[in-house]
This record gives structure tokens, C-alpha cells and sequence, in this order.
């Protein structure tokens, strides 16, 4: 993986705290810093996923679409009424 140097200007009092916690951790500021900004990134990933899901599903639902509760009680019951209760 290739890097990138940057230059940040942060709050004083954040970048102290960091480096505190990232000492006791053992652990580079930069390394802080990466996995801070990788969760970021992957929390903006999952906001965009649930985002196009809820989307997908009032299309879904709006187009007469059933609900997955809905959907299972139908085809479960179906099934007794072909096979019976299995009891």
C-alpha cells in the first residue's frame, strides 16, 4: 500500500489527548488518526447502504410489495394446509 503525507491542524487540546491515549495504547498518532478516519469512512458506507435499503423497501412496499413477517406467515401457512402440521 502506498502512502500519503498530510498535514492536519487540529484543536490543541485534541491533538494532546491523542497522543496521551495513543501513547498508552502503544500505538503512532498516525495509526490513531488512519483507523479514526477507515471508521469514518466505513460508518459512511453503512449510513449510504441503510439509506439505499430503506429506499429499495418503500419502493418495494409501494409497489405492493409484502413484508417479510407477511411474506414467511404466508408461505408457513401454505405449507400446513399441503402437508399439514407436522405435529
Amino acid at each position: 500500500m502506498s502512502m500519503m503525507k498530510t498535514t492536519l491542524e487540529l484543536d490543541a487540546g485534541l491533538y494532546r489527548a491523542v497522543k496521551v491515549e495513543a501513547a498508552r495504547a502503544d500505538r503512532s498518532i498516525r495509526d490513531v488518526v488512519e483507523e479514526a478516519l477507515r471508521g469514518w469512512l466505513e460508518r459512511r458506507e453503512d449510513e449510504e447502504d441503510l439509506a439505499s435499503a430503506m429506499e429499495a423497501l418503500a419502493e418495494y412496499e409501494r409497489d405492493g410489495g409484502v413484508s417479510a413477517e407477511e411474506f414467511l406467515g404466508q408461505a408457513a401457512a401454505e405449507t400446513r394446509a399441503r402437508y399439514g402440521s407436522g405435529g
